[in-house]
């Protein structure tokens, strides 16, 4: 884990790279991908560090991701990340499966509950895991159901992302 809470390389952290010798992101083969397989799960620790760099990239300066007295004012538990960043989680368990971005073809996720982020060092603790849910061997595709818990709790519900297989 760095000084600001980003996740570094290792166990718990990122899911398995599969590179080709021009070191380039190679998505699974579609002969190799069933359902049920499941995806290398991913730990991030999201941080009031972590939400002050994700507002300044997405322009989402809500006071509720950085202002306690503002998130008590609104009936919120406590400051809390921004739901597209709980999202861009998801969407990094899926691309770090499949090779990259580019293999994405959608990603969709309905918001359950608000991950509540303390004013300390270790954060909230996001926990995602994903399966195959589905494979449609004519398109090359595979359907990817995530989950994601924050306290033993899911905060996306319906997460689901189609992506192209190698």
């Amino acid at each position: 884990m760095t000084p600001g809470g980003a996740p570094t390389s290792g166990p718990g952290t990122s899911a398995t790279d599969v590179r080709d010798p021009g070191d380039r992101a190679v998505a699974p083969a579609a002969g190799s991908v069933a359902v049920g397989d499941e995806l290398p799960p991913l730990t991030v620790a999201v941080t009031r560090d972590r939400l002050v760099r994700y507002a300044g990239a997405s322009g989402d300066f809500n006071p509720i991701h950085w202002n306690d007295r503002v998130a008590s004012a609104v009936g919120l538990p406590g400051v809390i990340a921004h739901g597209m960043l709980t999202m861009a989680l998801a969407g990094r368990l899926v691309t770090d499966w499949v090779g990259g971005p580019g293999g994405v073809v959608e990603l969709g996720v309905t918001f359950t509950r608000p991950v509540v982020v303390p004013n300390d060092d270790a954060g909230a603790t996001v926990e995602l895991t994903g399966v195959v849910g589905a494979v449609d061997e004519q398109a090359g595709t595979a359907r990817i159901d995530v989950t994601a818990r924050f306290q033993g709790q899911t905060v996306l519900g319906k997460a689901r992302a189609t992506v192209r297989l190698g």
